[in-house]
């Protein structure tokens, strides 16, 4: 899909496409629901109505996606809600193989994230991600969210990348749209962020269902450039 020769720095987003979304679509609209609900002496259905308005008024800013302001909103312990079905984080299939094929050709490998520390600190300890990753960076610690192009040049300031020769891999088309709009050259699209639901149709983007393509065509440059050393080529 890619020229690999072209790309020295590989920028990825975790939930959706790293990790699969299921454990934070379902954490969002049916356990903080459940718990929401239950405190609230309200039905579910209730809950759901409310809380999907209140998601809705701060989505796509920094406060949509931290556990503190949640946590204060809602009047509801985040941190320990997420625990109780952790079981649920998942990493995505060919994910690892991926990631450590990156490693051996030489690229970059940075986690680009609009989680909440808390929330990524949770899901690095469960699934032993960061190991296959160079840099971890959180939006909370930039102070603004992947929608806003100027998230961007807080990024290269922190991560020293060539926007012509990056690769930056998300779920979100309003965030892809954004790093094309500051510059980054290379785009792709997770077709089926949740592994739960149907894969979405997408246009616009280079797209792909999972990581199986990227780490066949990794393989694949990898094999061509032994050839050529092989050959003196």
């Amino acid at each position: 899909m890619f020229d690999w020769s072209a790309i020295d720095t590989v920028l990825l987003d975790m939930d959706g496409t790293l990790l699969d979304l299921h454990f934070d679509n379902h954490f969002w609209l049916e356990h903080v629901p459940q718990r929401y609900a239950e405190q609230r002496g309200m039905s579910v259905e209730a809950a759901k109505e409310e809380l999907g308005r209140r998601y809705r008024a701060v989505e796509g800013t920094l406060d949509w996606y931290c556990v503190d302001y949640w946590s204060r909103e809602l009047g509801l312990d985040i941190p320990l809600l997420k625990a109780e079905v952790e079981h649920l984080i998942q990493v995505h299939p060919h994910v690892l193989g991926f990631l450590d094929l990156l490693r051996r050709a030489g690229k970059a490998r940075v986690l680009v994230t609009n989680a909440h520390q808390k929330a990524l600190q949770l899901k690095m300890k469960k699934t032993a991600l960061g190991d296959h990753l160079d840099l971890v960076v959180s939006a909370h610690d930039l102070g603004l969210p992947k929608e806003n192009p100027a998230f961007w040049d807080r990024l290269q300031q922190q991560v020293r990348f060539d926007p012509a020769r990056t690769l930056f891999v998300d779920d979100s088309v309003p965030v892809l749209r954004s790093a094309r709009t500051w510059g980054i050259r290379h785009l792709l699209h997770i077709l089926r962020p949740d592994t739960r639901q149907p894969p979405r149709r997408e246009e616009e983007f280079p797209s792909v269902a999972d990581f199986r393509p990227l780490a066949d065509g990794l393989r694949l440059h990898a094999h061509v450039l032994e050839l050529g050393e092989e050959t003196g080529g």
